[in-house]
C-alpha cells in the first residue's frame, strides 16, 4: 500500500482541528488505510478504506502538493495546498483562491509540523461552493493566497478534470 507523498495526512491526527468539516469527518486521517487506485499523468487517486473515499494528489516540480477529495458521507469536498516554504499558515485564516478568473474565499486549515514529510507546511479548505470543484476541473491555473503570510501558491491545473472523474469513479466504487 502506497502513502500519499506528502504524508500530510499523518499529521492530521496531531493537530485539534475545528469546525464542522472535522465533525463530519471531511479531512483523511493519519490512520486510514490508503492504497493507489489509479495513477494518471502527473495525478495520483489514493482509495481511503478506512473512510470509504478517495482523493487525488499531485506534486509539482518545485515540490508543491495539491490534494482534494471527499468525506466519507460525499457531502463535503476540500482541497489541501501543501509546500516546502517556510510559511506560517493559521488555523481558520482566510483564504482567497483563483482560478483562472473566477475568485472564491473560504478559510484553510492550516499544517505545519516536522512529522510531514520533508518538512510541508499548508493547509486544508473545505469547499463550500459547488461551482469552485467545476471551477478547479475545468481551470488552467490556480492561485491561492491566504490573508498575512504573503504566501502566493500558484498551481498548475492540467490533468485535474481527468483525476476528479477518476476519483468519482473511485468514490461510486468504494462506497459499495
Amino acid at each position: 500500500m502506497k502513502k500519499p507523498t506528502t504524508l500530510a495526512l499523518a499529521a492530521l491526527s496531531s493537530f485539534a482541528l475545528a469546525g464542522a468539516a472535522l465533525a463530519t469527518g471531511a479531512l483523511p486521517r493519519s490512520g486510514d488505510d490508503f492504497a493507489v487506485y489509479k495513477e494518471l499523468q502527473d495525478w495520483t487517486v489514493y482509495a481511503d478504506g478506512e473512510r470509504g473515499s478517495c482523493l487525488i494528489e499531485r506534486v509539482d516540480e518545485a515540490g508543491n502538493v495539491m490534494q482534494m477529495g471527499l468525506d466519507k458521507k460525499h457531502k463535503h469536498a476540500y482541497v489541501g495546498i501543501f509546500t516546502l516554504a517556510d510559511i506560517d499558515i493559521k488555523n481558520r485564516q482566510k483564504v482567497e483562491i483563483l482560478v483562472d478568473d473566477a475568485l472564491f474565499e473560504g478559510k484553510v486549515h492550516g499544517i505545519k509540523s516536522k512529522k510531514l514529510k520533508g518538512d510541508y507546511s499548508g493547509g486544508y479548505v473545505i469547499l463550500k461552493d459547488a461551482n469552485m470543484v467545476t471551477a478547479i476541473a475545468e481551470g488552467q491555473t490556480m492561485v491561492a493566497f491566504p490573508e498575512k503570510t504573503g504566501g502566493l501558491f500558484v498551481i498548475d491545473l492540467t490533468g485535474t478534470k481527468n483525476a476528479i472523474d477518476e476519483a468519482r469513479k473511485c468514490n461510486l466504487e468504494i462506497a459499495k
